[in-house]
């Protein structure tokens, strides 16, 4: 099975990153898209706006607009859409951080404000000439925001499988544990899938963050020094078991009430016998 990032929109990431064609495809439709939308604001401030601003604030004016679509028109559409703006949408692909998580309006930023050298006034030249030279097809703005473009692989979510550590085992199967919220457990099986594509760094903290919350779920707390994701794979692995018990009782009790439908009251033999 291969790695992958399993977003909280249910949709796998591929860990690799998109090729240089596709990502040059999603470029043009995303600086088509601003193109038109650029050309229609400096129409519409031509035929309207200019002639109640005096002819000192033009150009003002013309820079205003130029910056709110070069710059603040792509980091919207970019942090709103975590990474995902029109042209990379249409050709399956996403902007992530370098540790696989979403881009906050910091990394947008950057991207867009880098984007009108590299890209517009250059004509992509030097956005060119960075990506065939990077491993991960980076741009310079993708260098300096510390992001990536990956394939996105739509479907059913994959998840990793989840196997009791074998010196957790006694401690688990006497562990007073409540149901966990759905949102948590999916949290600790999400990290759990992408653990091995995290930065090392990041990889450790959120390991962190989820154990402290889990435990609030369990009692008593583990071993001391048990690692965070031993701990948590512990827990989902018990929880799974218990889970799988309830539901074998439930099935058994609903078999026997159902034999008890079929029988005749008041000891009457059943003609089907």
């Amino acid at each position: 099975m291969q790695d992958g990032i399993l977003t909280g929109e249910g949709v796998v990431l591929d860990a690799r990153p998109a090729s240089f064609v596709t990502r040059a495809l999603g470029a043009v439709i995303d600086l088509t898209a601003i193109g038109i939308v650029l050309f229609a604001l400096l129409f519409a401030a031509a035929g309207s706006a200019l002639d109640a601003v005096s002819p000192e604030f033009a150009p003002a004016l013309w820079a205003v607009i130029l910056v709110l679509v070069m710059v603040g028109i792509p980091t919207t559409v970019e942090t709103l859409s975590r990474g995902r703006s029109l042209g990379k949408l249409a050709l399956g692909i996403r902007v992530v951080r370098d540790d696989g998580g979403p881009v906050r309006f910091r990394h947008a930023f950057i991207r867009a404000l880098v984007g009108v050298g590299e890209l517009w006034l250059t004509f992509g030249s030097v956005a060119l000439i960075a990506s065939l030279s990077n491993d991960k097809g980076k741009r310079v703005g993708d260098m300096l925001a510390g992001t990536y473009a990956i394939r996105v692989r739509g479907g059913r979510p994959t998840y990793a499988a989840i196997a009791m550590p074998p010196y957790l085992a006694a401690w688990a199967a006497h562990t007073d544990m409540r149901k966990l919220p759905d949102g948590l457990a999916l949290a600790v099986r999400q990290f759990l899938g992408r653990a091995a594509t995290l930065n090392p760094a990041s990889r450790v903290r959120i390991g962190q963050d989820l154990a402290g919350k889990i435990e609030r779920f369990v009692a008593p707390g583990p071993p001391p020094g048990t690692p965070p994701e031993d701990f948590l794979c512990a827990v989902l692995a018990e929880r799974r078991s218990r889970d799988w018990v309830t539901a074998q009782r439930g099935q058994q009790l609903a078999h026997e009430q159902g034999e008890m439908l079929h029988r005749l009251p008041y000891s009457v033999p059943d003609p089907r016998s």
